[in-house]
């Protein structure tokens, strides 16, 4: 196991290559769920869970069944069955464990079936031929990267809530130009390099 090539895989997850301000995967929650702290960080933590986990158990499905029997073409509803069972699972879970997150979170947590930032980290470890090992960091790591965005963004707007703008700016517009911003702020670890 190549620990630089493990370090490269998350710190590109979590800074570089970040599925909401870099790839723009997973814009809906992130704008959805991101007016109070408490409930981006439970979805990010939900996101976490689910892409680690999808990682995990579309990896052995793709390897040891998919493309043994010429079947990669399934690859895509396969991942989206993998994904929904998970998410149910984290639904009933929140349900009985954490219900005032459960609430909180609402629509948007069966949302995270069809949140394509989770979908994409399960494709793009197929098309990135990553081990097993390589795709659950990518998928742990992804989750952490969108977690950091969401609650960043989060703090942002729940600071925004007690400031003045410009009546033409107040709502989703202001928040849409903090969105550009901190993907602008994320822009500058592009140029960030690992040596190994």
């Amino acid at each position: 196991m190549d620990w630089t090539n493990l370090f490269t895989i998350a710190l590109g997850a979590v800074l570089i290559n970040n599925f909401i301000v870099s790839q723009f995967l997973g814009i809906c929650p992130f704008m959805g769920v991101s007016k109070k702290i408490e409930t981006a960080s439970g979805m990010g933590l939900a996101v976490i869970f689910v892409m680690g986990l999808a990682s995990a158990i579309c990896w052995p499905i793709n390897a040891l069944i998919l493309v043994p029997l010429k079947l990669t073409f399934m690859q895509t509803v396969t991942y989206i069955l993998v994904i929904a069972s998970l998410v149910q699972f984290i639904e009933m879970f929140l349900k009985k464990a954490m219900p005032a997150l459960y609430e909180a979170l609402g629509v948007y947590l069966p949302l995270i079936t069809t949140n394509c930032a989770v979908l994409g980290v399960v494709l793009q470890n197929t098309q990135n031929s990553y081990s097993f090992i390589e795709s659950v960091v990518y998928g742990v790591t992804g989750g952490v990267g969108f977690l950091l965005v969401i609650v960043i963004f989060a703090s942002i707007r729940e600071r925004m809530e007690f400031s003045e703008c410009p009546k033409a700016f107040e709502g989703f517009p202001i928040a849409l130009m903090s969105a550009g911003l901190v993907a602008l702020a994320f822009m500058g670890f592009s140029g960030l390099k690992v040596f190994g």
